[in-house]
């Protein structure tokens, strides 16, 4: 799973301020979740128990079960993303649908249900929403039918299209038109044009694509294979590839956040039978790696407050019950550790 919550990580970061301001310059209280922490808690597969947590770094406080909290419902699927947009909160659960809250007090304002199979990420432009997915499993568990789908309207409703992309997409990025996907399988960046709902552009890139992030006034892709992690970046006139990045490091996964500086923080993962895993530290200038920053078993997520300057690693423990999640400082002190829901991966703040 992936939490990107759009607007970074390629992520969007609810900022820690008091209010904020309509064009008419009258200043409005933010709502109860719009400062803090938002963590995503994926839930277990079969219990469909995913949820959102809501933490507040001052107080110490966590709210727990958010959705259902606020909706006298249980939001009922596994949590795959969070993501922003024009003051909702679209959480997507791969599960097959997406629910829509309002981004202050989380009250439901709609959904999109049915017709969606495994949906991973979503971006809203021209007044629909681009959903990819990874779509149904063939008999040999592959997924050679993934699509973006295309809803008309930004609270939800009906698939009206599905646009086939290559093989396990992943996240999306919205520059004025045009959604970009990552191709998580088959290694491609495909260009979609939200006017007219087509594939207009396919790129091969290095490794397996899966989170798009801005830096130094750039666009850049976040891919891994066994070896080696790459940043690629691209020109925003023409989309084509400007720059890339190689940097040896084996047993990178798709967990990433951008830290402070030049500092990228990624979860490793030895994987089956060993299981040890570890935070490293990618330095963006010079491309030198930290391999074993803060090493463990279980480490599920990593999201980075800018505001405060603290790393948040989140640990599933194996899905035996509830997951943590753990704060360091720049430093690499422990800061605070919390128990939290099941399957702990991902944060906003």
């Amino acid at each position: 799973m992936k939490f990107t919550l759009k607007s970074q990580l390629g992520a969007f970061a609810l900022l820690f301020v008091l209010f904020s301001c309509e064009d008419s310059g009258r200043e409005n209280p933010l709502g109860a979740y719009e400062t803090g922490v938002l963590i995503l808690n994926e839930g277990a597969f079969g219990a469909n128990d995913g949820e959102i947590f809501h933490f507040d770094p001052v107080s110490g406080a966590l709210k727990q079960n958010v959705f259902e909290l606020e909706n006298a419902r249980p939001f009922a699927g596994l949590l795959e993303d969070v993501v922003e947009a024009d003051g909702r909160l679209y959480l997507v659960a791969n599960t097959g649908k997406v629910e829509i809250v309002n981004a202050g007090d989380f009250k439901s304002r709609g959904a999109v249900v049915g017709d969606l199979d495994q949906p991973r990420s979503l971006e809203a432009v021209e007044g629909k929403l681009f959903i990819s997915d990874y779509g149904p499993y063939d008999a040999s568990y592959n997924t050679p039918d993934s699509y973006v789908a295309v809803v008309t309207g930004l609270d939800g409703g009906t698939v009206k299209k599905k646009i086939a992309v290559s093989n396990k997409p992943e996240d999306l990025y919205v520059s004025g038109n045009f959604v970009l996907v990552a191709g998580s399988e088959e290694g491609k960046v495909e260009l979609i044009d939200a006017r007219t709902e087509s594939v207009i552009l396919s790129l091969d890139v290095k490794g397996q694509p899966v989170q798009f992030f801005e830096k130094g006034g750039d666009l850049w892709l976040y891919s891994f294979d066994s070896e080696k992690v790459y940043f690629q970046s691209f020109r925003m006139d023409n989309f084509a590839l400007k720059s890339l990045k190689e940097v040896s490091l084996p047993s990178a996964t798709s967990r990433m956040t951008i830290g402070s500086g030049n500092r990228i923080y990624i979860l490793t993962s030895s994987g089956w039978p060993e299981y040890r895993d570890a935070v490293a530290i990618v330095n963006f200038n010079d491309n030198s790696v930290t391999p074993t920053w803060k090493t463990g078993s279980g480490f599920y997520g990593i999201g980075f407050d800018p505001e405060r300057q603290e790393l948040y690693v989140a640990n599933s423990k194996g899905f035996q019950g509830n997951g943590e999640f753990v704060i360091y400082s720049e430093q690499g002190t422990e800061l605070r550790k919390m128990e939290v829901g099941r399957g702990p991966s991902g944060f906003s703040f």
